[in-house]
């Protein structure tokens, strides 16, 4: 039996280094994974509850009610209009859509951008696809990649892409028959810009013929947990997948598909969760400026892009002994190398602990 030739998993290189966070006398501060540490609101875990006694299988396409709430959430929020709710698919959280796009879609070659969400290249990998990074579309030449990933706010960097670059990246698409799909996790989580979906009008024109837009509920509503994500754009597309997925059993679990549609029913706690991600960045933000880190882009999403002008490596170790764990750059491509990557996802106490630590560190 042969299977698919991976990378080593990104997290487990960073064993010896959360062993040595671990052992601060204050405990670690985990920053190097986005994972929620914030309760589900109760208005969602009653959702989930309500339909605890229902035993006969979902929908793979998800309830109307569903489908209805995604693109209601999507109007309300984000200026997304004119989606048909029959072209919205429920996933088991983004991730799984994610690397296994290129093989749903049948790609050949795949494009992704420069520093990126390592699960991109594994998808095209999965595939048996090629892989080209690149953040520009010159440097493609006349190719006409069978799918381009674009991601903003991005992870890593909290970069966000204007409007003007994005349609160009649409229009550029459409030319050659190339699929774009935008991994919009973190839309809702802007600070310095505003952050703009790929199948708002002033991108797309009101035309998504061609395009995909990947939804996580993971950040905004405390979701990870239920993994609870949905896919959205051409209805054409959104056919295809849901014809494939029907016949995989890709099916999200019907006590999720009732908390997703009362988390994207309901913007209070969207908006709480955002201004609790706010806070912690303007403390964590202050405190590693003072203590000689440049952070750079990082004006959207839910990380903090920063260097000491050295290796990633060397400032992962140094972060270490003040029991601080983060993400080396080099987890997102190659020109990640002297930049780490830092999340927000801390409790306030462990936010202030950080910061505390950083104040008195010395180089």
């Amino acid at each position: 039996m042969s299977f698919p030739e991976l990378p080593d998993f990104p997290w487990d290189s960073l064993a010896d280094h959360a062993v040595r966070a671990r052992a601060h006398p204050d405990g670690v501060v985990d920053l190097s994974v986005g994972t929620p540490v914030d309760p589900v609101p109760p208005l969602i875990q009653a959702a989930l509850a309500s339909v605890a006694d229902l035993p006969g299988y979902p929908t793979t396409h998800g309830s109307p009610a569903l489908r209805a709430a995604a693109v209601g959430a999507l109007a309300r929020r984000h200026g997304v209009t004119g989606l048909d709710p029959d072209a919205v698919l429920p996933t088991i959280g983004s991730k799984e859509l994610v690397a296994w796009l290129p093989t749903l879609l049948g790609a050949r070659s795949v494009v992704v951008p420069e520093l990126a969400y390592p699960t991109y290249e594994i998808g095209a990998r999965l595939a048996g696809a090629d892989v080209v990074r690149s953040d520009g579309l010159t440097a493609l030449g006349p190719a006409a990649p069978g799918l381009i990933w674009v991601n903003s706010p991005s992870n890593p960097t909290g970069r966000v892409l204007p409007v003007a670059h994005l349609r160009k990246i649409v229009d550029w698409a459409r030319q050659r028959g190339t699929i774009v799909a935008s991994d919009e996790c973190y839309l809702a989580l802007g600070w310095e810009a505003s952050p703009v979906s790929i199948l708002h009008p002033d991108v797309c024109g009101g035309d998504v013929t061609g395009l995909l837009a990947v939804h996580s509920l993971s950040k905004s509503s405390s979701l990870a947990g239920y993994r609870a994500g949905f896919v959205t754009g051409d209805p054409a597309l959104v056919a295809g997948l849901l014809e494939v997925r029907r016949h995989a059993g890709m099916i999200v679990p019907r006590p999720v598909q009732a908390a997703m549609t009362a988390a994207l029913d309901d913007d209070g706690h969207v908006a709480a969760q955002q201004a609790r991600f706010g806070r912690r960045r303007d403390h964590l933000r202050a405190a590693l400026t003072a203590a000689g880190f440049t952070i750079e882009h990082s004006e959207a999403g839910l990380y903090l892009w920063a260097t000491r002008g050295e290796p990633a490596w060397d400032t992962v170790s140094w972060l270490a002994s003040l029991g601080i764990l983060v993400a080396p750059g080099t987890y997102y491509g190659p020109t990640g190398d002297r930049h780490v990557r830092i999340a927000l996802t801390a409790t306030d106490d462990r936010i202030a602990a950080a910061a505390s630590r950083l104040s008195t560190a010395t180089r």
